[in-house]
C-alpha cells in the first residue's frame, strides 16, 4: 500500500504548451512538493499523427524554465517505466482483456458520420477534448459478442455506461460534483478503430499502474472524472484524488489552446519573460493550497 502523495504532469507533445498547461503544471508541482512528495511526468503521445518528436523536447525544456522538475520520466526514468504512452501498449491490452471479459465493453462499427447523422438537433457548442461525438447506443447489442474478439483491432470501443447511476466526486477546487451517466454523458470510446486505446482508458491504466493519489488537470476535464471512476470501478482499481484547475482564458473569454501562440511558453521564452514573475501571477491566479494536499491509501 503505498502511502506517499504522488502527483503528475501528463503532457500531449501536438503542440508547444500554453501559459494554461503552464498554470496547471505549477499547481500539480506545488502539491506535490507541499506533500514532500513524488511528481511523475507522463508522455501521452498516443496521438500519433500530431505527436511530434520536437514538442516533447520542448516540454521537457518550457517546463524546466518555468522552474518545476519532477522525479519520474522519460528524461530520467523510475521505477515505473517507460513513461511515454506510446511504449505502454502492452498495459493497456491487459486492461482491455479484463473488460471485454468483465462484459463491460463492446465492438462499434458506427462512422463519425452515422453519428452525425443520429443526432436529433444540432448542438450549439463544438465537441471538446472532454467531450464526445454523443453516441445513441446503436451497437449496444453487440455487448455479447465481445468475447469473440482476440484483440481490440479493426473495431471500435465502447464502455456501456450504467444509465441513470449519479457519479459523485469531491473535486479539490470545485467541491462536491455530481453527473448523471445516460443524461450527461453516454457509451464512451475506450479504443480507436485505429487501434489505439482513447485517453479515456490510456489514463486511468497509467495513473493506476504509476500509483498517483492526485490528479490535477484542468476544469475541461471534470465530467471525463466521471467517466473515469466507472472505468476504476471496472477494472478494480482504487481512484486517486482529484482537483481541477480553472481554465485560463484570453481576453475574448475564450479558453487557451495550443493554437495560441502567442501565449506558449516558447514565445514567452523568446520574448524574455520572467518565469518567476509568471509563477508569481499563477499564485495569484489560483488558490493552489485551498485543500491541504494528502495520500490516500491505495489498495
Amino acid at each position: 500500500m503505498n502511502h506517499c502523495y504522488r502527483g503528475r504532469l501528463a503532457p500531449s507533445p501536438t503542440g508547444y504548451l500554453h501559459l494554461g498547461h503552464a498554470r496547471t503544471f505549477w499547481v500539480a508541482h506545488q502539491r506535490a512538493r507541499a506533500a514532500s512528495g513524488k511528481l511523475v511526468f507522463r508522455n501521452e503521445d498516443l496521438d500519433t499523427q500530431r505527436s511530434r518528436p520536437e514538442f516533447v523536447q520542448a516540454m521537457f525544456e518550457d517546463l524546466r524554465w518555468l522552474g518545476l522538475d519532477w522525479d519520474e520520466g522519460p528524461d530520467i526514468g523510475g521505477m515505473f517505466a517507460p513513461y511515454s504512452q506510446s511504449e505502454r501498449r502492452s498495459f493497456y491490452l491487459e486492461a482491455w482483456r479484463r473488460l471485454r471479459d468483465g462484459g463491460f465493453i463492446y465492438p462499434c462499427t458506427c462512422s463519425r458520420k452515422d453519428l452525425e447523422r443520429a443526432l436529433s438537433a444540432p448542438h450549439e457548442e463544438q465537441h471538446g477534448a472532454d467531450d464526445e461525438l454523443p453516441y445513441p447506443g446503436t451497437c449496444r447489442k453487440n455487448i455479447g459478442l465481445a468475447t469473440d474478439y482476440a484483440s481490440p483491432a479493426g473495431v471500435s470501443w465502447r464502455f456501456k455506461i450504467p444509465d441513470g447511476e449519479v457519479i459523485s466526486f469531491n473535486d479539490g477546487y470545485f467541491g462536491q460534483q455530481q453527473f448523471m451517466a445516460g443524461r450527461d454523458f453516454a457509451d464512451f470510446l475506450l479504443w480507436r478503430r485505429d487501434d489505439i486505446p482513447a485517453y479515456q482508458l490510456a489514463v486511468v491504466v497509467d495513473d493506476q499502474s504509476m500509483e498517483i493519489t492526485e490528479v490535477v488537470r484542468g476544469a475541461d476535464l471534470l465530467k471525463s472524472t466521471a467517466r473515469q471512476l466507472l472505468l476504476i470501478r471496472a477494472l478494480g482499481y482504487s481512484p486517486p484524488a482529484y482537483l481541477h484547475c480553472p481554465l485560463l482564458r484570453d481576453q475574448n473569454n475564450v479558453r487557451l489552446a495550443k493554437r495560441h501562440d502567442a501565449l506558449s511558453l516558447r514565445q514567452l521564452r523568446d520574448q524574455g519573460a520572467d518565469p518567476a514573475a509568471l509563477r508569481t501571477r499563477f499564485a495569484q491566479e489560483v488558490d493552489w493550497n485551498r485543500n491541504t494536499p494528502t495520500a490516500p491509501a491505495r489498495n
